[in-house]
């Protein structure tokens, strides 16, 4: 848990990013979607532990809402005798991805256990990645006021940055977490809680459909591509010497 000298102002979150109404939406359709994934889910824990040694689940210590810590659940996509050395980040391409976890992330389907976070009241469906205590610690000013409220399932920062680990491909290994500390971070909970001050019911909901529709669309060849949401950040950090670039 974070020192209680964390300052957090009320005044970022609508009524509903607190409410009993948002909670009783992650409720229900955390229940129905475990309901419905059962079978797949199954299948799922059968092929990672079939196909390598290690645990099913993939367990982290992540910060919740108010600074308090949780385990957060993942289906494991890394081999298990290597996936506590390297970055904390990972990149596209990692060599620490089994071959099923590639499958797995590519369609987001080592997510699914999180609804039983969701169900546990450690997250919500619409809400900020939750992100380990090194990474929150770096956060100052208004941008912890992130704490405010419950991490997420799907944000939309999380459709901003969907492509992280391909920006993160380009960033030298060395330098991997100071880029994610200094670039991504701080613009990720800037998207998240501009989200906050205007979130209702309508708008989580379409943050959920959103997410359906990237993943489809990801999973598609990809055509000619649209602006790239990283090109500023990449730009500055090109500028700064710290990524050497073939161009």
């Amino acid at each position: 848990m974070l020192s209680s000298n964390t300052q957090v102002d009320e005044r970022v979150l609508t009524s509903w990013s607190l409410s009993t109404g948002k909670r009783a939406l992650d409720c229900t359709c955390a229940v129905v979607l475990l309901i419905v994934a059962a079978p797949l889910m199954l299948l799922i824990a059968a092929l990672v532990k079939i196909t390598s040694s290690g645990p099913v689940f993939f367990r982290q210590k992540r910060v919740g809402q108010s600074g308090e810590g949780f385990q957060l659940l993942k289906f494991r996509t890394m081999y298990h005798s290597i996936e506590n050395g390297g970055p904390l980040v990972t990149r596209c391409g990692d060599r620490r991805v089994t071959s099923v976890g590639k499958w797995l992330r590519k369609w987001k389907l080592d997510e699914l256990p999180q609804f039983i976070n969701v169900l546990k009241g450690e997250m919500s469906l619409v809400g900020p990645r939750p992100d380990m205590l090194k990474y929150i610690e770096t956060l100052a000013g208004e941008n912890r006021n992130i704490l405010r409220f419950r991490p997420g399932i799907t944000s939309p920062a999380t459709l901003m940055f969907r492509n992280e680990e391909e920006v993160l491909a380009e960033v030298p290994t060395e330098e991997m977490e100071h880029f994610y500390i200094c670039n991504l971070l701080p613009q990720k909970v800037r998207t998240d809680l501009n989200y906050a001050e205007c979130a209702t019911f309508s708008k989580d909901c379409r943050s959920i459909w959103r997410t359906v529709f990237a993943i489809i669309k990801h999973s598609k060849p990809k055509a000619t591509p649209s602006r790239d949401p990283f090109a500023d950040l990449k730009e500055q950090w090109r500028d700064s010497g710290k990524v050497e670039t073939n161009e």
